[in-house]
């Protein structure tokens, strides 16, 4: 247990990284809030960290002047501080701490960090994936956030079925990249120059396609809603809210036409995340299978 000044850095850090989430996410700071005080401050340690690193290859790098190469070298040292981090428990860089902090405590390492750092590598250099790489991709960038938050979760929980949670957390991750991808089509294409889905492109995205993306998420999203009652209390509500925002976004998705969606985001508005933060709140869980319409009703 840190002591002292260790003590002092330490909140600092965790102050430093909830900020990041307070800033950068209203969607994922509404679920945080619905985590556990303990659990809470966990997972906002692992967004902080992961928020730094999509700055640096979504824009923020490039908009200081950095060039690719400079991009690479940043994140690289980004990666190298924090596997310092997680071998020593410091680091100066306050955010890399805050995640040490967190890796340290509930227990991951490389095997998770890795693969991300890799995934935040390929946006710097791969502009369009096949459909091994798009996988290796939402792996990395995604699935293993998930993972990392469900150690977190399950910090001094006895769990029996650890491999169908972790299943569940990896779904939910994918859904949720997959989600963004979705709704960032063109912005990903136009400002950005990538095209995540294997074989679809703006200029022919159809009715078709958009379906067939969305059968894909939606199956996501029923494997991981049927693992959230089995979560500990102190992060089922959370979960649950995460997973009833992004299956409405998926809904909402479905709703446009493939010829509107390449040219708008799609939003879920504030009075529907209040209705579903509420739900959650009060502890309802999702259903597989069970979809909401944009204006509320079960269909």
């Amino acid at each position: 247990m840190s002591t002292g000044r260790l003590s002092l850095y330490d909140r600092v850090a965790e102050e430093t990284a909830s900020v990041v989430i307070r800033r950068y996410s209203t969607s994922f700071g509404l679920a945080a809030r619905l985590l556990g005080p303990g659990v809470r401050q966990h997972v906002e340690n692992i967004y902080a960290l992961v928020r730094v690193a999509d700055e640096i290859v979504d824009g923020a790098a490039e908009d200081a002047g950095l060039d690719v190469v400079g991009a690479g070298r940043v994140l690289n040292e980004l990666e190298a501080e924090t596997e310092r981090a997680m071998e020593h428990g410091f680091s100066s860089n306050l955010v890399v701490h805050a995640f040490a902090i967190t890796a340290r405590e509930v227990s991951f390492g490389t095997e998770l960090t890795a693969p991300f750092f890799e995934s935040m590598r390929a946006d710097l250099s791969a502009k369009v994936h096949d459909q091994a790489s798009f996988e290796r991709y939402v792996y990395g960038s995604a699935e293993v956030v998930g993972l990392m938050c469900l150690q977190a979760f399950l910090l001094g929980e006895n769990v029996t079925d650890h491999a169908r949670l972790e299943t569940g957390a990896r779904a939910l991750g994918a859904a949720f990249q997959k989600v963004n991808f979705l709704r960032d089509l063109s912005a990903d294409f136009e400002t950005l120059g990538r095209s995540y889905f294997p074989d679809v492109a703006v200029d022919s995205f159809d009715e078709a396609t958009k379906s067939r993306l969305l059968d894909d998420i939606d199956a996501d999203l029923a494997v991981s809603a049927a693992v959230v009652p089995d979560l500990p209390r102190s992060s089922r509500r959370a979960v649950a809210l995460a997973q009833s925002l992004f299956a409405e976004l998926s809904v909402r998705l479905r709703a446009t036409p493939a010829s509107e969606l390449i040219h708008t985001r799609i939003r879920v508005p504030n009075p529907v995340k209040a209705r579903l933060a509420l739900a959650a709140a009060m502890g309802a869980t999702p259903s597989p299978g069970v979809r909401t319409s944009p204006e509320g009703a079960q269909s």
